[in-house]
């Protein structure tokens, strides 16, 4: 294939042979001669160029880099070009990502003599979480002349190209209220003590008695033994089971701010997760719409995280209507056990009514519920904006009458002893901790 290069020279030989003619004899044959010596000529350049350009078959290919990273950091991830013909390779080298990968520079300036190789480096800034995949090496081989270059197929390209699949995982902001919760759940675990036992509190120990302790907590039989006043301690439940539940179906890929409501509920199902782990209980996890999309069984405290986030990464909403069978089935398969189960999904009447509400009984027979939705703080302003215009009555009730909806789902969930979480973005993972706090503090995992 061939550059500007020669294309730009026909043009200037062109632009001088026609004001070389016009100062000379206009008339003549010579100009005609000239102009086609300079094309065979320039033709020949580049036929010679071509042949002279080092052959792509001896170009051997490989990366090497990191394979993950997180949602908004940078990473890094080398092509190493190895150049094994007996001719010098001067290249340009194209290295395509999909576009949500943010692979910067496009383009690399390769110089090897024959045998030698050369790293060069692609910088990848993500902007959406999940497995991003490297597409196509596209190699041009220049001649020295740089009037013609050898390029591969586009079939060929690809099977050449080395395989390679950036893993990114969800952004975790909410890691930075992990201490506030955590000095909340060091309280509950000992520093305070409850007023009484509590249904499901554990007892701790016995201690001497302070000022301000309840009376009803002083162990008499204790005190009589050891000639003091002591109490006892009881403790927050441990080795109970939290189950989070994603909703991968629609009502996920809703837009709440900036992101889909599904990585909001990433984000918040991350933080309960890990503050049950510190508080010594099994988390699991499951995301559904309908089939099981992931699903991660008692991780590991020190592997806890990765484990989440790996099965969280991939995820995607699906555009279907959740089976709630299913998601009351699977959680009633895995747990045998009274669990506190987590879901996160959207509190839209259509979804829950036809298909939470018919299952949530026998759910909630047998484990604890909260269900977690964020609340688009969109409808708040467009309920609340001027209505000064035919359109702006219009969309307030329409405002309105979602509003009322939700309040109308939380009132049916309510009545079926379900604990509703509904918060905006900024402060739904908050929230969502919270409400685990408070359970766990009145002993009702």
């Amino acid at each position: 294939m061939i550059t500007g290069r020669p294309a730009a020279l026909l043009v200037l030989g062109a632009f001088g042979l026609a004001i070389a003619g016009l100062v000379g004899d206009p008339t003549g044959w010579w100009p005609w001669v000239a102009a086609a010596v300079f094309v065979v000529v320039l033709a020949a350049a580049c036929v010679l160029d071509v042949a002279v350009a080092a052959p792509l078959g001896d170009v051997r290919l490989t990366r090497s880099g990191e394979r993950s990273c997180w949602l908004g950091e940078s990473t890094s991830v080398e092509l190493t070009v190895h150049n094994g013909g007996p001719r010098p390779l001067r290249a340009r080298v194209r290295d395509a990502w999909v576009p949500s990968a943010g692979a910067t520079p496009y383009e690399h300036e390769v110089d090897l003599e024959p045998d030698a190789f050369v790293a060069v480096e692609t910088r990848l800034t993500p902007t959406r979480r999940g497995d991003r995949a490297a597409v196509c090496v596209t190699v041009r081989s220049y001649g020295p002349l740089g009037f013609a270059y050898r390029q591969s197929r586009a079939r060929t390209a690809l099977a050449r190209t080395p395989a390679w699949t950036l893993r990114v995982y969800p952004r975790f902001e909410a890691r930075r209220l992990l201490p506030e919760k955590m000095s909340r759940l060091r309280i509950l675990d000992g520093a305070v003590v409850t007023r009484g036992r509590g249904q499901g509190t554990e007892f701790d120990a016995l201690r001497e008695y302070v000022i301000g302790d309840d009376v009803r907590s002083i162990d008499w039989r204790a005190s009589a033994r050891r000639s003091d006043v002591v109490v006892r301690s009881w403790r927050p439940e441990r080795d109970r089971r939290v189950v989070c539940v994603l909703d991968t179906g629609r009502t996920s890929a809703a837009r709440i701010g900036d992101e889909p409501r599904l990585d909001t509920s990433i984000d918040a199902a991350l933080l309960l997760a890990m503050l049950a782990a510190r508080a010594g209980d099994r988390v699991d996890l499951l995301a559904v719409d309908t089939a099981v999309r992931a699903a991660v069984a008692n991780p590991g405290k020190r592997t806890l995280l990765w484990q989440l986030v790996t099965a969280m990464a991939p995820l995607q909403p699906a555009l279907v209507e959740t089976d709630f069978g299913l998601v009351a089935s699977e959680v009633l398969r895995r747990e045998r056990k009274r669990a506190l189960v987590v879901l996160f999904t959207a509190l839209e009447p259509g979804a829950l009514a036809e298909g939470l509400l018919p299952v949530l009984p026998r759910l909630a027979a047998r484990h604890r519920v909260v269900v977690a939705a964020v609340h688009d703080p969109a409808l708040d302003a467009v309920a609340a904006a001027p209505r000064t215009t035919a359109t702006a009555v219009y969309r307030a009730a329409a405002a309105h009458r979602a509003l009322v909806e939700r309040d109308r789902v939380r009132s049916a969930l309510t009545r079926y002893g379900v604990d509703v979480v509904d918060a905006p973005v900024s402060r739904f993972a908050s929230e969502v901790a919270d409400m685990y706090l408070a359970l766990k503090r009145i002993g009702r995992l």
